[in-house]
């Protein structure tokens, strides 16, 4: 019977934590979207604040175009880390401007390439560990996960975070089913 419960455990742990995982992602990107929001929000009620005082103060050298600048803050959009003006790419996350406009768009590469199959392969090794009793095999998962991803994380800020929020949704759902199971049922 506890070949049954450990089993079921790990089918759980490592193919049921996939949906979490991306569950998890999305939260994360709705959080982010509604930073970016409100910081954009708060940047265009700064720009109006200046161009009101710009216009009201008799020494400004300034004349201020409302229609202009509300025109510039509508066509500027941010696109998954990068910022366009009107279409055109202007600068990336890093602050970075591409090449020339009419030059062709530089080829995009994935970032964490396999991770789906590396979560499944962590959640069982999490799970697995726990159930037996050897919790310290957890340390050298994610020491091996980090290892193996590491050049890949210290060139793209974005993979590391998602590195980080997949990491730890992925350990936590594999360790809270096999705590569950344990206490359950093989106690």
């Amino acid at each position: 019977m506890n070949a049954l419960w450990i089993t079921l455990a790990l089918l759980t742990a490592g193919f049921a934590g996939w949906p979490v995982t991306a569950l998890v992602f999305r939260l994360a990107r709705t959080i982010d979207d509604k930073a970016d929001a409100a910081t954009a929000a708060e940047d265009r009620a700064a720009r109006d604040r200046a161009a009101d005082e710009a216009a009201n103060d008799p020494a400004a050298d300034v004349t201020v175009d409302r229609a202009a600048a509300d025109s510039e803050s509508a066509g500027r959009e941010a696109v998954d880390g990068e910022i366009t003006v009107a279409g055109d790419v202007a600068a990336d996350a890093a602050g970075k401007v591409p090449a020339a406009a009419g030059a062709p768009p530089a080829p995009t590469t994935r970032i964490l390439r396999g991770g789906a199959i590396i979560g499944v392969l962590e959640r069982l090794a999490v799970c697995l560990a726990i159930l037996t009793g050897q919790p310290v095999a957890i340390a050298y998962v994610v020491a091996i996960k980090g290892l193996g991803r590491f050049a890949e994380l210290k060139e793209t800020p974005v993979a590391a975070e998602r590195f980080i929020i997949g990491t730890l949704s992925s350990m936590l759902w594999a360790a809270g089913v096999a705590a569950l199971v344990k206490i359950l049922f093989l106690s």
